[in-house]
């Protein structure tokens, strides 16, 4: 029985991820996990490093949200430049400014500098960010078809990389909070900053780097223009900024009801429940039979996701809202992994790290934005209001899954990315 045909049990499955830590080696996905786990800290770092500098939730609720901006705002620059030039270049220079951004930023916090300052320092942090995690996802799955690794494959690298940004931004708060308590705040972004220089560098010298090498694109002309992002690849962005929302919707609800009942200190176990489940599904959708085409997987995950928020809006405590929470965390990262999945196949491959790099910026963005206006809502109104406003965009969520057709890219042989892989890889993998 050929490779393709093998049943995907349990025992098919734990294959599959054999097979794709092959395609890297087992020191890649360490560095890569150390090298975005700054990524998940500095934004919660930041707000609560200015709220303990300056006494004002204002000034560090401005201050990380600059950050966020920043990221969303030059996320797409550092995927396009990554396609133009190559991700060692690249990750390199971005981990090195980030390291730098970060610890101006608590340098400035810790001098007492005006908020406006603070801010312009949130929104360096963040437009420095290198995206480890998009440009890791876009390694791995280059790496996977160039050695011509069956769809299976394929599908459980985008687990694989989805449960490393789970993970990420599970342990990345709880560190910073960990911090926070024992000591200052300004631990945690500087361990963030001096990660970020080490791991990121790593991750950018990676001999796997040579992956997704521009090849012959790079010979083109200036005046070549790239190949088209297909108009079906907006949809996927939105529905990702929908399931952003989502989740900071969420995050403002939990922390009202905690608020509520008196409970604070367990919002942040309640978050990483959700991530941890929602990093065991990521993990299991190596599992789902290949029949089952991504389309259809979308359709589900956020027909799932609307259906497990709705109990949201009648929790009113705390047994109640961690198992919930805990449970809407199955359907996060299969959306997560669907989305990432049917991006890869509508974009032009020679773009796939700004695609994915624009992916992220939409998440991102939908989370922050969410936070910003449902933490209001939920002030004004109550948790309710911020779970009402979750499952509204669960529901434009599905109503996208239901009626968008993405469509598989059919470009020219020159548009892809050209590299030599696999030999490659047989040469310099430990």
């Amino acid at each position: 029985m050929g490779r393709r045909e093998r049943p995907r049990g349990r025992r098919g499955t734990l294959d599959t991820y054999r097979e794709v830590i092959g395609l890297t080696g087992p020191l890649l996905p360490g560095v890569s996990f150390l090298g975005r786990l700054p990524t998940a800290t500095i934004q919660f770092g930041s707000v609560l490093l200015v709220a303990r500098t300056s006494g004002s939730p204002a000034a560090a609720g401005l201050t990380g949200g600059a950050l966020a901006l920043g990221q969303v705002a030059c996320g797409p620059l550092v995927g396009r430049l990554a396609d133009r030039h190559g991700q060692r270049t690249v990750v390199l220079v971005f981990s090195l400014a980030n390291a730098l951004a970060v610890a101006a930023l608590v340098t400035g916090a810790l001098a007492g500098l005006p908020t406006p300052v603070l801010a312009l320092l949130g929104a360096a942090a963040g437009a420095t960010v290198p995206l480890v995690g998009p440009l890791a996802r876009t390694r791995l799955v280059a790496l996977a078809r160039r050695c011509g690794a069956p769809e299976p494959t394929v599908g459980a690298a985008l687990s694989f990389e989805s449960t490393l940004d789970e993970l990420s931004f599970v342990l990345g708060p709880a560190l910073v909070g960990l911090a926070a308590v024992l000591a200052h705040p300004a631990y945690a972004l500087g361990g963030a900053a001096l990660l970020v220089a080490t791991c990121g560098t790593g991750f950018a010298l990676h001999p796997t780097a040579r992956a997704v090498r521009p090849g012959a694109a790079r010979a083109r002309t200036a005046s070549a223009s790239p190949a088209p992002m297909p108009r079906s690849v907006h949809a996927l962005r939105a529905a990702l900024a929908l399931q952003g929302a989502m989740f900071g919707a969420c995050q403002a609800g939990i922390t009202a009801l905690t608020a509520r009942l008196g409970q604070e200190d367990q919002a942040g176990l309640v978050y990483a429940a959700m991530g941890v489940m929602s990093a065991v599904a990521g993990l299991a959708m190596a599992a789902v039979p290949a029949r089952l085409g991504l389309p259809a997987r979308w359709r589900l995950a956020t027909g799932a996701a609307f259906a497990l928020s709705l109990p949201l809006l009648r929790t009113d405590g705390l047994p109640g809202l961690y198992s919930v929470v805990t449970v809407l965390g199955t359907a996060y990262a299969p959306h997560l992994v669907t989305v990432f999945g049917l991006t890869e196949r509508t974009v032009p491959p020679s773009r796939l790290s700004e695609a994915m790099a624009c992916a992220t910026s939409a998440l991102v963005g939908g989370q922050a934005f969410a936070v910003a206006v449902t933490g209001r809502l939920a002030e004004s109104y109550g948790p309710s209001a911020a779970f009402a406003a979750a499952s509204t965009a669960a529901a434009l969520a599905c109503a996208i899954a239901l009626t968008a057709r993405p469509t598989t890219y059919a470009g020219q042989p020159e548009d892809a990315l050209h590299a030599r892989a696999c030999d490659e890889q047989a040469r310099t993998t430990p």
